[in-house]
Order: C-alpha cells, then sequence, then structure tokens
C-alpha cells in the first residue's frame, strides 16, 4: 500500500486525529511508532517512515509509543467499509479467526489459498496474517494485564499465545517493557480507584472512535428496538448479551468524554478481541465521520440535517443472522410489533431468562428447529425465517464480517419471502455494506420529503446516486426527519 509522504507529513504535523488508524508514523532515530495525532514533538523529515498498520511497523523493529498508544487508535476505516479480499480479512482477523482457525481457516473463509492471501495482506498493509493476527494478540494482552489481576501466565493463553515465553517476547518486543513492568506502571493507579468504580468481574474499556461522534441518535435506535431478554437499553447506555466462538458474555456500553465505556463479562477471557470487534461493529466506531459528513451535505437538500446532527452512524451487528430475522419480522409490523415477536421467539427457543438476565439471540440451528408456536407471526413469514436459519445453519448463507457481499445478498434473495428491501437492510447492517439505499421504505420516503426531496422511489433513487458511496448513512438521516 502506497502513502503519500507529503499527506501524511501534513496530518502529522498537525496532529489530526481524524488520521489515526489510517497509518503509523515511524521514527528511525528513536524506532518508536506513533499515531498521527501523537502530542510528541514532530520528528524531522529524513527520521520518519509512514507504514500501514501497526503490524507493519512492529515487523520492521519498531516499538508502540507509550504516550499514544497507536494500538488501541480506531481501526482504519478503509478496512471498514472495503468489500474486497484485504477489508474482509481484516474484519476476520479482527474477529480472531487466526487465533481460532490459523491462516489456513482464514484463507479457506475468504476461497484463497494461504500464499495467496499472505502476498495480498502484506502488499496491502505491509504484514501478512500471522502479523496482523500477532499485533492484535499483543494489544488484547496488554489490555487483560493492565485491567485485570490475572496471572500472567493465564493471560498467555488467554490472549492467543500459543506459550508462555512466546507471550513475554512479543510484549517486549512490541512496548519495550515485560508484562511484569507494564502491569507494575498501572497498580498503583488501580489501587486508588475509589471502591465500585469498576464492577467485581468485569473488564472496563475504552472504545476509541473519531469525533464527531452522534451517540443520542447511535443509542436511541438499539433502544427502541431492543429485545427482551437480549437487551436493556436506558437512559445511561446499552447492555446486551453476546454468543461467542468460546461462551457467552455480556456487555455494556455507554458514552463518555472522547469515548464509549464497554464494561464487559466474559465466561472465557478468549472472547476478548472477538467481543471488542463485536461491539465497535455494532456502534460503527471505525468510521471516518468527517468524510461520510462532507459527501452528503454536499446535496444542499441534506445540509441542515448533517449540521443537526453531525456524526451519524449505522448501528450494525454483533450477529449478522439476528439482523437477518430482525428484518423479517419486521416486514409491514411497528417497531414495536417486532420487539414483542422477538421476544416470544427468543423465550420459546432460549428458554424465559430469569428476572434481569440476558440470554443471546438463539443460532440458526435453534430457530430452524423451534415449534410453530414460537413463531406469532403469518406462515408464509415463519417459513421464510425456517428457510435462513437453515440455510444459515448449513452453511449456504454466511452473513459474518468476512462474507462476501454481493454473494451472501445474492443468496438472501434467493429465499422465498427475502426481497429488495430486506436483503438490503441486511447488507446494510449485517455486512456492514455503506452503500445501500432503500428507496421504497416508506419512512425513508417520509424523511426525504419533509426534506424536499423527491418521495416518489424511482426518482428518489436516481437523486440519491450523488451520495455516495455513504448512502446507508443517508437512509439513517432521512429515518431521522
Amino acid at each position: 500500500m502506497e502513502l503519500e509522504f507529503e499527506r501524511c507529513y501534513r496530518a502529522v504535523d498537525s496532529r489530526d486525529p481524524r488520521f489515526d488508524g489510517w497509518f503509523v508514523t515511524a521514527v528511525t532515530s528513536t524506532g518508536i511508532y506513533c499515531r498521527p495525532s501523537c502530542p510528541a514533538v514532530t520528528p524531522k523529515r529524513a527520521n520518519v517512515r509512514f507504514l500501514p498498520s501497526a503490524a507493519a511497523a512492529q515487523r520492521a523493529g519498531f516499538r508502540a509509543c507509550k504516550r499514544c498508544r497507536p494500538d488501541a487508535a480506531p481501526g482504519s476505516p478503509e478496512w471498514d467499509v472495503r468489500a474486497d479480499v484485504v477489508g474482509r480479512a481484516m474484519r476476520l482477523i479482527g474477529d480472531g479467526i487466526v487465533d481460532r482457525e490459523g491462516v489456513p481457516g482464514l484463507a479457506a473463509r475468504l476461497a484463497y489459498t494461504t500464499r495467496h492471501l499472505t502476498r495480498i495482506l502484506t502488499a496491502e498493509l505491509g504484514a501478512g496474517p500471522l502479523a496482523l493476527a500477532r499485533a492484535q494478540r499483543a494489544q488484547t494482552a496488554r489490555i487483560l494485564v493492565e485491567s485485570t489481576d490475572l496471572g500472567l501466565a493465564e493471560i498467555a493463553f488467554a490472549a492467543g499465545f500459543g506459550s508462555v515465553r512466546q507471550f513475554n517476547d512479543t510484549v517486549r518486543e512490541v512496548y519495550a517493557a515485560a508484562p511484569s513492568e507494564l502491569r507494575a506502571a498501572v497498580r498503583d493507579g488501580r489501587s486508588a480507584r475509589k471502591e465500585g468504580d469498576a464492577e467485581p468481574g468485569a473488564l472496563t474499556l475504552r472504545l476509541a472512535y473519531r469525533p464527531p461522534l452522534h451517540a443520542e441518535s447511535l443509542f436511541e435506535f438499539l433502544a427502541a428496538r431492543a429485545i427482551p431478554g437480549v437487551e436493556l437499553a436506558g437512559p445511561d447506555g446499552y447492555t446486551r448479551a453476546l454468543r461467542l466462538p468460546h461462551g457467552t458474555a455480556t456487555v455494556a456500553l455507554a458514552p463518555a468524554a472522547g469515548h464509549v465505556a464497554a464494561t464487559l463479562r466474559l465466561t472465557d477471557l478468549r472472547d476478548l478481541a472477538p467481543a471488542v470487534a463485536r461491539c465497535r461493529r455494532l456502534l460503527d466506531l471505525d468510521a471516518d465521520p468527517v468524510a461520510v459528513d462532507e459527501t452528503l451535505a454536499a446535496d444542499p437538500l441534506l445540509t441542515p440535517a448533517v449540521t443537526k446532527e453531525p456524526g451519524l452512524r449505522v448501528p450494525r451487528a454483533v450477529d449478522g443472522f439476528e439482523v437477518a430475522v430482525r428484518a423479517i419480522v419486521g416486514q409491514q409490523i411497528s417497531v414495536a410489533g417486532a420487539r414483542t415477536v422477538l421476544g416470544r421467539l427468543v423465550a420459546a427457543t432460549a428458554g424465559a431468562p430469569s428476572p434481569g438476565e440476558l440470554v443471546p439471540f438463539p443460532g440458526a440451528a435453534a430457530v430452524a428447529e423451534a415449534p410453530d408456536e414460537a413463531f406469532a407471526m403469518p406462515a408464509a413469514r415463519r417459513a421464510t425465517i425456517r428457510a435462513l436459519a437453515t440455510a444459515v445453519a448449513d452453511g449456504e448463507v454466511t452473513l459474518h464480517d468476512g462474507a462476501d457481499r454481493a454473494e451472501a445478498e445474492a443468496a438472501l434473495r434467493r429465499i422465498p419471502g427475502i426481497g429488495a428491501w430486506t436483503a438490503g437492510y441486511v447488507a446494510m447492517r449485517a455486512l456492514g455494506d455503506p452503500d445501500v439505499f432503500l428507496p421504497t421504505d416508506l419512512a425513508v420516503r417520509r424523511g426525504a420529503a419533509r426534506l424536499g426531496l423527491p418521495d416518489d422511489p424511482a426518482r428518489l433513487d436516481e437523486h440519491a446516486r450523488r451520495w455516495r458511496p455513504w448512502r446507508s448513512y443517508a437512509v439513517l438521516r432521512l429515518w431521522r426527519q
């Protein structure tokens, strides 16, 4: 991946946080790499290298800056939205596929050979899948070292390392400090915290994002659609249950100053990285809101909406199958009605949770086998959900972050009862497609009319072409009118 030196240097010179995650700055005179917004003195041009990823910097022998923590920056919005093999691979690596299935497992999911996939990723990111996964393991390990009292050996295996020695060597190489030294550096601060600042047994993390973030709209959307028994929403945030590779978890998310606070309770610490990745995807935290808003605000009819609510995000998903079921259930009924129907489906398949308990949304196999009485809906819609569940359980439809978006959408539309609107909604939320438009959606057409836009589907769809490649964000803005 070629990085334009002058553009990168100007971003570093201005300490522009919008570029955090796009690239890292490696300083040859110190052997340290930083995020573009690092408050340290701007290095001399002759001593600077710009690299596309933290993994590339680590591979080149640079250590992470202790001041700006470049490994904790928001992810690149490019890999978040790209639909090609690199974008798909990066999303799967972020979800921990390499740690669970190795590089062959990652390559198989993408239908590439391991050699060709490594060559593609190295050309784009300066590092292959193993190095990229290693950088993520190092960051996960650091979080556990600094946020928990777990033994270091336990942390090593929870973070995905094959041995304690590998864990120690990697942490020393990346952070220029042994794990015990990282823990000692924060021990005084942790012991000085007031009792009750963190829940016992919980991990509290800060999820970074590129400002601005219109948190109110994001959490309002999730609250309005919260499924009883799976999610809880209140004035202070949003809580839900998760199904993760090694067990279940609950996460509480709340907006805070400059970040989103996430409090996680995991049944298996190996699920920390995928839990964080899925929370980031749910809240669309790796987006570049400035780029989105600049494109949409260029349309005079959208300018007032963008100015009023900058940083609007597209609420995405922690489970693609769940979003697909929501979309089918929501056909031609109200949001409140859909919540009731989905709550009954959860209770019938996962069992009624105890008061205050949350359970993950049922998996595809459980829904496919659910009795008729679990589906409080017309028979045709029940048949569509069963057909979807069977296809997902059998691997005929793939709805995870690394899915090929075009193939997944085409597979959905082959299922009787799933049309353009449902497939588009799933593509927007479950597959993370930033450029979906729903011109036949009644709420979209009403919002368009209020802004003086055409409300005829064909004319509105034609007008929306000027909003590419961010039409999914335009849909959210029209829904809010």
